[in-house]
């Protein structure tokens, strides 16, 4: 898929959610998304936390797969989706090859059964690679990133770590690629289980490659899927019905990226990921009364000049990569320099209370 590498204006007040999915409005009311960074980093994995008022047990996790893991196009509700799965012929008992690696029959689970062609339970954050090990409690039984797999599959990922690939998912040494209609899923699920544990399931144990300067515990690999696989009624159904605690396996708690993938965009920057609320394009304040200049920059220098006392500075090249970051900048008369920068084409983002706003600068 085409990756998306443009810059947007991030979220200010006043913005009223409209969303793909289930409506999810009643369970942010009184959130504060005038925020960017790891302000709203920290205030999401609150919202989180709290809300999740009913712990499973690793028995009650399996048998909310069963419902939140059914194939919406299946009127049966018999048939459940396997994460990694594709269509192939490696099943024997299946009557098509549809239902081999990628739908399985409910109640084909491996407990106390020796057929062919069983699921079980995948963990995409596996127990072994936490910081201490999940377990079967607590992050070893959130059915936000437990799925159901291919028995086998599941086998062959082990403690995988997540790599970057094409096409179906495959094994290389000791990475795993989820392939491309689930990476999108493994991203927000990851992202999850970061804010929701913290330091016991940090991104960068779980996969491979650059991370963010901002944050040096999440990886752009997840930041790229994320904005490569737009979230799936699939998702969509998984995360309503966890989060509903009055629901018979319901946890209380969402995702927030699967209900705003945007968010991480908010969060960690990286490449533009879907915006379900139409917040990207919405005008704020501080973009109104931010300017840059000179543009084009002269000897490798430009100021900005803001009327608003500014959080942080951030230089972003077309690539993504954050080539300066600049925290509580100190500036005189409101004016702030950036200097010795690199000849090229550049997104700046400046952050302040009232929100973010993004500028194009040249530097010849």
């Amino acid at each position: 898929m085409k990756k998306i590498i443009t810059f947007l204006l991030a979220a200010s007040t006043g913005v009223v959610f409209a969303q793909d999915g289930a409506p999810a409005s009643p369970y942010y009311n009184g959130f504060n998304f005038n925020q960017s960074g790891m302000a709203l980093k920290s205030a999401l994995a609150t919202k989180i936390t709290t809300t999740h008022t009913k712990q499973l047990s690793y028995q009650e996790a399996e048998n909310a797969i069963k419902i939140v893991d059914l194939d919406p196009a299946d009127a049966t509700h018999t048939n459940l989706f396997m994460i990694y799965g594709f269509s192939s012929n490696m099943c024997p008992a299946s009557t098509s090859d549809d239902k081999d690696h990628r739908r399985r029959d409910k109640n084909m689970d491996d407990d106390g059964t020796a057929a062919p062609c069983l699921w079980n339970r995948e963990h995409t954050y596996p127990k072994a690679l936490g910081n201490p090990d999940l377990g079967t409690s607590g992050p070893g039984a959130d059915v936000h990133h437990i799925r159901a797999a291919d028995k086998k599959r599941n086998g062959d990922r082990n403690n995988d770590k997540f790599f970057d690939g094409s096409g179906n998912s495959f094994e290389t040494g000791e990475q795993w690629y989820p392939g491309d209609e689930w990476k999108g899923d493994i991203a927000r699920m990851m992202m999850y289980m970061y804010l929701r544990y913290g330091n016991q399931c940090l991104p960068k144990n779980v996969g491979v490659g650059a991370t963010v300067a901002t944050d040096p515990n999440m990886l752009m690999l997840f930041l790229e899927w994320n904005a490569e696989d737009p979230v799936s009624q699939y998702e969509d159904n998984r995360n309503t019905y966890l989060g509903n605690a009055g629901n018979a396996y319901g946890q209380g708690n969402r995702n927030p990226f699967i209900d705003n993938p945007y968010l991480a965009t908010l969060i960690w920057g990286g490449p533009v990921a879907q915006d379900r609320w139409g917040i990207a394009g919405v005008e704020d304040h501080l973009m109104a009364t931010v300017s840059v200049y000179p543009n084009p920059a002269v000897n490798n220098e430009v100021n900005i000049y803001s009327e608003t006392e500014l959080d942080e500075i951030q230089l972003i090249n077309l690539n993504g990569q954050l080539v300066q970051y600049i925290q509580k900048p100190k500036g005189e008369n409101n004016t702030y320099k950036l200097s010795n920068l690199p000849q090229g084409f550049y997104l700046l983002k400046v952050t302040a209370d009232e929100g973010s706003a993004t500028k194009k600068i040249v530097v010849n």
